[in-house]
């Protein structure tokens, strides 16, 4: 009896070694792992789109005009392509346009994704955002998306200053042309026309906007540079990586348009723009011969609105102490002749 119990433990134990040893050589499978799910795409609604592009085609269109005006339909035709805007509409495009600039920056889109990598949290920043848009310039990424919406609206807006004043310059010009001396033709029927333009921003070519769409998710470059010169945290900029912001966390689609709406609403720029409007429609009032319009459409709808756009990017306004018109001798100035001094008759 005892060999038996003897041999039965010895078998017992041998049996307990070999099973344990097989579970060493055979670990268990590791539990599996869920996969974090991908990031939100970044998407912009298409309304903000639509406004983005209307604002880079107003902008194209009107600083390539030039002072080359040969006719009083020359002047007509400009007029009627550079104050065609609405102040806010145009205010509200270049938000729009600042946003899709802020999203050409990578390290934006990561530094937003870092922080919201979840639904829950990224719905928190979108609330956060909505509730006070400067929440954005604390977030990982936002200076360096901040320099190139910068660049983006100064380099517009100096475009449009600059070309204002080579055709303020050909007010001087052609003064001594013939054609530009006579008086407009149906004057308060132009400033009528002034007055209708300025109620709308006529949108963008499809092109540019599906172009645009494309900007926004990095799929296009913008060709944009970060600016070397830090500028002032304005509304227009503010907002601009607010709504960029937006789209990268999924809060900036059609469904979220009201909250969106709330976020570009600006007072200060949209201010000046139609500071600039009225001034256009005063220097129309009074204007009569040709060449007086194009002083009018140089200096009130180009320069004026440039400006704007200049101080919406936070960069220094041009500061023109007095403007000096240059005098060419080649379109008919002459200088003054020296007055000559009478000789005095004496008494005889």
């Amino acid at each position: 009896m005892r060999k038996f119990l003897k041999a039965w433990s010895f078998s017992s134990a041998t049996l307990a070694l070999a099973f344990l040893a097989g579970c060493a050589s055979e670990p268990a499978a590791p539990l599996p792992v869920a996969p974090s799910p991908p990031p939100p795409v970044v998407r912009l609604a298409p309304a903000i789109l639509e406004q983005a592009s209307a604002y880079r085609a107003y902008m194209d269109r009107a600083t390539s005009i030039t002072g080359n005006f040969q006719s009083a339909d020359d002047i007509a035709n400009a007029l009627q392509t550079a104050d065609a805007f609405e102040p806010t509409a145009l205010v509200r495009g270049a938000m729009a346009y600042g946003a899709i600039a802020a999203l050409q920056d990578p390290a934006f889109i990561a530094g937003i994704r870092s922080f919201g990598s979840g639904a829950e949290q990224r719905r928190q920043i979108a609330y956060e955002i909505l509730r006070n848009p400067t929440y954005v310039l604390g977030l990982p990424g936002s200076a360096s998306a901040q320099a190139l919406v910068v660049q983006a609206l100064n380099t517009d807006g100096l475009a449009l200053y600059n070309a204002g004043k080579t055709v303020k310059q050909s007010a001087y010009d052609l003064q001594k042309q013939p054609w530009s001396k006579i008086e407009v033709t149906n004057r308060d029927g132009r400033l009528a026309r002034a007055k209708t333009l300025s109620s709308a921003l006529p949108p963008g070519e499809a092109a540019v906007t599906a172009r645009l769409e494309q900007a926004s998710i990095g799929a296009v470059s913008l060709g944009l540079t970060p600016s070397a010169t830090p500028g002032a945290n304005t509304e227009v900029i503010v907002r601009s990586l607010a709504v960029a912001a937006l789209a990268v966390l999924n809060q900036a689609d059609a469904e979220n348009m009201a909250s969106i709406d709330a976020v570009m609403a600006d007072q200060s720029i949209g201010f000046c723009m139609t500071m600039a409007k009225l001034n256009v429609y005063q220097c129309l009032a009074v204007a009569r011969p040709n060449y007086e319009d194009i002083f009018c459409l140089g200096q009130h709808v180009m320069m004026d609105t440039g400006r704007c756009v200049i101080k919406a990017s936070g960069q220094q306004e041009p500061f023109e102490a007095k403007f000096v018109p240059t005098v060419r001798a080649d379109i008919g100035y002459n200088l003054p002749k020296k007055p000559i001094r009478k000789k005095s008759s004496k008494s005889r």
